[in-house]
């Protein structure tokens, strides 16, 4: 059986930070790239990385560096990076890896663009590099104090996925294991999307029925979209499919839902995102879902009244009426 003992993440905001207190507790040594040097120095100097994940002592085992070369020393990688930015970090990791070591993309989203999943963007920088995915209902600062989470590491070799779960899990981190690489990125990628739907049903004061409908329309929505790309139904009902959309669409504390709170109360896209250090990737993926789906010929209509709004081609008010308004049908 393999063993991890040198573990490197690539991206130091507050899910990468997250992520290195966790293999760090699980015993391994951790590089953690950052592009911030204030961020190096606040981790070296204080333990903290107090500009992304602030009030958490980072254990003992974490080093950070600006050097993403440093990674090239490590035994497996987890790319950490905001979705949008993942093909350009990968890019600059590429020529410091080698291909032979596994690759774990914990980032969620659909790009812009190309419209693909983050696993497709790594295969098109690192082909032979042996990938997995990491998603799940899992809120950074909880997983950084060790709170109980559990998630779902997908990779199409099961083995070597057994391998890097007992790497990196500890009493309070449960990797569960898929061979359904896109079922779970399909659903980390859209319920970023519809928790901005669900922030705006918050936000207008629609109502906990109106959210409780939102979230089981929103799973039918997701599962229609994962089957086209060959994804599997029972999966979008595990804990990246279901178990990350009812926490995400749930908590102000999901940097989404807080997107869609704001634009519920009246508050314009710009304010909203203004001065939020963390990304709100449903903002980005929202267009990228939906394009996707409009390719693929799937009815996303919750997805697609979410890209409505934020492209300013229609208002809250709007939005909501013409979800209602739609022909009534048997439930699937």
């Amino acid at each position: 059986m393999r063993t991890f003992s040198h573990i490197g993440v690539l991206g130091g905001g507050a899910w990468g930070t997250a992520l290195a207190q966790t293999c760090a507790r699980a015993g391994a040594r951790v590089t953690l790239s950052v592009r911030e040097a204030t961020v190096r120095d606040a981790i070296t100097a204080a333990r903290e990385n107090s500009l992304f994940l602030p009030g958490v002592f980072l254990i003992d085992g974490i080093s950070a560096t600006t050097d993403i070369a440093e990674l090239g020393a490590c035994d497996l990688i987890l790319a950490v990076t905001p979705a949008q930015h993942l093909r350009t970090s990968l890019q600059g990791l590429v020529r410091h890896v080698p291909q032979t070591k596994p690759l774990v993309v914990c980032a969620k989203g659909v790009e812009e663009g190309s419209l693909k999943l983050m696993s497709e963007v790594a295969t098109d920088i690192m082909p032979t590099a042996p990938l997995a995915v990491l998603s799940g209902p899992s809120f950074a600062i909880d997983v950084a104090r060790g709170l109980p989470t559990a998630v779902t590491l997908a990779m199409q070799d099961l083995d070597l996925a057994a391998e890097i779960a007992a790497a990196i899990a500890t009493p309070s981190f449960r990797p569960y294991l898929s061979d359904d690489v896109i079922g779970v990125e399909v659903g980390g990628a859209v319920k970023n999307v519809l928790a901005i739907a669900c922030g705006v049903v918050e936000g207008k004061g629609l109502g906990r029925s109106a959210h409780a409908a939102l979230i089981t329309r929103g799973l039918a929505e997701m599962t229609r979209l994962a089957g086209a790309l060959g994804g599997r139904a029972e999966t979008l009902a595990g804990l990246s499919g279901l178990g990350d959309l009812v926490l995400t669409c749930s908590s102000s504390q999901s940097r989404n839902m807080s997107v869609g709170l704001a634009l519920g109360q009246g508050i314009a896209l710009e304010a909203a995102l203004s001065g939020k250090l963390s990304v709100a990737e449903g903002v980005a993926s929202a267009p990228a879902v939906t394009a996707l789906a409009a390719r693929l010929g799937v009815d996303m209509p919750i997805c697609q009244a979410v890209a409505d709004l934020l492209a300013l081609r229609v208002d809250v008010d709007g939005a909501i009426g013409a979800l209602l308004s739609r022909p009534l049908r048997r439930e699937t």
